[in-house]
């Protein structure tokens, strides 16, 4: 009971703490500074009295530490419930790569990334599929479904933007949940805000894997 408790409390700490929080400040700082300190505890309360997580309720589907931290980690970015985090090796691959700065035509973890590149990179690795490494040639996959309606974007759909009239497509970024999208800009590869006028002004279509035969 007093286990319950603490992680309720714990959790409503921690939503609190995310509505006193500006969305665009929120975003970009927290992949550099999410707290290990509630991953410690969860430790150090197994070793003295057993597991938390075998505890049923609290993790049914009996996950490790490494997942458990990832889908609380990205539960809090969305600023979703962690039941909505499932898709654990989409996330484990693009937390390792958050904060690389943007170099074109570049793959090279936490020194340089295109974002075209890494969507190939991501797509062929987590889900088995191979595109180009161009945002055109991604475009133009004939394994994507194409779509304008922002409205019908879901996890995993590529998203592609235009920045100027010789390049219709030039670039690429990746829906996540509640608007937010993995991107490359100046600043680097990151979690952002769709709805910021930068990506609005830029947005193209969407594309979403069809489903195989």
């Amino acid at each position: 009971m007093r286990k319950d408790i603490f992680h309720i409390i714990l959790y409503l700490f921690i939503y609190i703490a995310i509505l006193s929080c500006s969305g665009k400040k929120y975003i970009t700082e927290i992949p550099y500074y999410y707290s290990d300190q509630y991953s410690h505890k969860s430790r150090n309360l197994a070793n003295d009295i057993g597991s938390p997580h075998s505890i049923e309720g609290n993790n049914p589907q009996i996950l490790d530490d490494d997942v458990l931290k990832i889908k609380e980690k990205y539960s809090i970015i969305m600023e979703v419930m962690p039941k909505e985090i499932t898709d654990y090796r989409l996330y484990s691959y693009i937390d390792e790569w958050l904060g690389t700065p943007y170099k074109k035509q570049s793959l090279e973890k936490q020194k340089a990334v295109d974002a075209s590149y890494l969507i190939q990179a991501l797509f062929s690795e987590v889900y088995e599929e191979t595109f180009p490494k161009t945002p055109d040639g991604i475009f133009r996959s004939k394994m994507l479904q194409l779509f304008t309606g922002r409205m019908f974007l879901k996890e995993g759909d590529i998203i592609f933007f235009r920045y100027d009239k010789s390049h219709p497509i030039s670039d690429v970024g990746l829906y996540l949940h509640n608007d937010r999208i993995l991107a490359c800009t100046s600043k680097g590869l990151n979690i952002y805000n769709f709805n910021d006028e930068y990506f609005q002004l830029r947005f193209v279509a969407a594309g979403r894997l069809k489903d195989k035969k």
